[in-house]
């Protein structure tokens, strides 16, 4: 099989995740009166009325923040506030402004240079999905009875104290799921996948994509969504092993929860919000310590060709987990440090919106709160800056985006790697302990001696000797990145 084919401008990317609902609301956009107060706290069922206009209204600070790419859950009409509960996959939700206000922001976006990637449910609709509709009115005489397996009528979808008789995801009665066999479903789906690529979209990330258990779907998808769009994104929702669909023929890359589930267990040295974790698939994590670190990451680079690894979407939060500095109990230095780590790793960076300003929240509705813009008084405006200064820190040098990993050093609570493209190579060390670390860090191939490195924000400078950085201090909690002359 031929290499894998995966977007360039991934290579590129900082992705951030917008909850439309919750990220930004403008005043410009209709809203109903029955709306929860913004900032209130997140419920199943209410709205808090963000909209793609408010999204547009804040490029400015996404730009600022170094973000060039945005991943949007679900934006199609829908009946529910996360609208994973598709009715029309072929209208943007009015609520969220329709799909003039996507209009407006794919302009505005692309203007800028930045991407954006929609959430698409394939698996499973709803039962406001008008052919679902259709078979709740007319039964066994529907034309759309194949789109979904029913198993009796008249249909169940209503009565919770009794079971879906059809296919439902997690038996879930509100999500049918399609009858993904039904050539007219198969050509339905890739109808809507490539009018949104046509329309202007940059890419799909797939809900929960391991569960159409058909490969040459799949396929199919892949050659429609490519041949509207050579350069789309295609990112599946897996949280476990992935290799069945990246060989090149399928998606690009997928969610990378186990770079999540590595970093959980390094940065806050096991110590995590263990009731959060065990509602999530992220259970069970690794052991603490750099060597289980090195051993999770390393393992990583061995499944997945290096055309998948350099595309993979590396995130540290979703909508579907509590918050990370939720999981590590509330130690924001856990963050920092995961954060200069994925900053500086292969893959393309995602920020769950708000993270950034220290959000928390455990597992769903929590995690999906208001983001704060009339109180600025909450933000963490020292961890803001943080992710600026680490985006810019990719953004300069061209190693941390498409230049080699090699892990250096990974013993007790000290990890270092180094990134190297061409004669560029930065090195980056993590103490994650409560002590003081003093290291003379071994560079191995990736520097020769002589050469000096650079600390790039306070410029302190040290020699490679013998094959060494020597005397690195790493003082408690903290990271530290050198790297050689910009231009080298």
């Amino acid at each position: 099989m031929e290499r894998p084919d995966t977007p360039d401008w991934v290579r590129d990317a900082v992705f951030y995740q917008i909850f439309p609902d919750r990220f930004a609301r403008s005043l410009s956009v209709p809203k109903s009166p029955n709306l929860e107060a913004w900032g209130s706290p997140p419920t199943y069922n209410g709205y808090q009325g963000g909209d793609l206009v408010g999204v547009a209204e804040r490029l400015d600070y996404l730009q600022e923040l170094g973000v060039n790419a945005i991943y949007f859950t679900p934006v199609f009409q829908s009946a529910s506030n996360h609208r994973y509960h598709t009715h029309d996959y072929e209208k943007v939700d009015p609520m969220l402004g329709g799909d003039a206000a996507l209009r407006r922001l794919l302009d505005a976006a692309h203007e800028r240079g930045m991407k954006v990637v929609l959430d698409g449910v394939f698996n499973h609709a709803s039962r406001g999905f008008f052919p679902f509709h259709d078979i709740l009115e007319n039964g066994p005489d529907s034309a759309y009875v194949d789109w979904f397996k029913v198993s009796g009528f008249p249909v169940n979808a209503y009565h919770l104290e009794v079971s879906p008789n059809y296919e439902a995801w997690w038996n879930l009665p509100a999500l049918p799921k399609f009858n993904i066999q039904n050539p007219e479903v198969r050509e339905y789906l890739f109808n809507v996948a490539v009018k949104w690529i046509e329309f202007g979209i940059d890419g799909w990330r797939l809900d929960v994509a391991n569960e159409i258990e058909d490969d040459e779907f799949w396929r199919e998808f892949r050659r429609r969504v490519r041949r509207a769009n050579p350069e789309a994104y295609i990112v599946g929702e897996v949280w476990t092993d992935a290799q069945r669909w990246l060989h090149g023929d399928m998606w690009d890359a997928v969610m990378n929860y186990h770079f999540t589930r590595a970093c959980l267990a390094f940065f806050t040295r096991g110590e995590v919000d263990l009731p959060e974790l065990q509602r999530t698939s992220l259970h069970p994590i690794p052991e603490p310590g750099a060597e289980s670190f090195a051993r999770s990451i390393e393992r990583l680079h061995g499944i997945y060709a290096p055309e998948t690894t350099a595309a993979m979407l590396n995130l540290l939060g979703s909508h579907d987990m509590a918050r990370f500095v939720t999981l590590a109990r509330g130690d924001v230095s856990a963050l920092r440090l995961a954060t200069l780590f994925q900053m500086t790793y292969l893959g393309a960076p995602s920020i769950y919106y708000g993270d950034e300003i220290g959000l928390s929240g455990g597992h769903d509705p929590a995690n999906r709160g208001a983001f704060p813009w009339d109180q600025p008084a909450a933000w963490n405006r020292d961890l803001l800056h943080e992710f600026q200064r680490l985006t810019a820190l990719r953004r300069s040098r061209p190693s941390l985006r498409r230049g080699s990993f090699r892990v250096l050093h990974a013993d007790g609570d000290v990890f270092a790697h180094a990134r190297k493209l061409g004669e560029e190579t930065v090195l980056v060390a993590f103490n994650a302990g409560t002590t003081p670390r003093r290291l003379d860090l071994p560079v191995h191939d990736q520097v020769a001696d002589g050469v000096e490195l650079a600390d790039p924000w306070s410029h302190q400078a040290a020699v490679v000797e013998s094959g060494l950085v020597r005397g690195l201090e790493l003082p408690p909690r903290s990271g530290k990145v050198l790297a050689t002359p910009l231009g080298s």
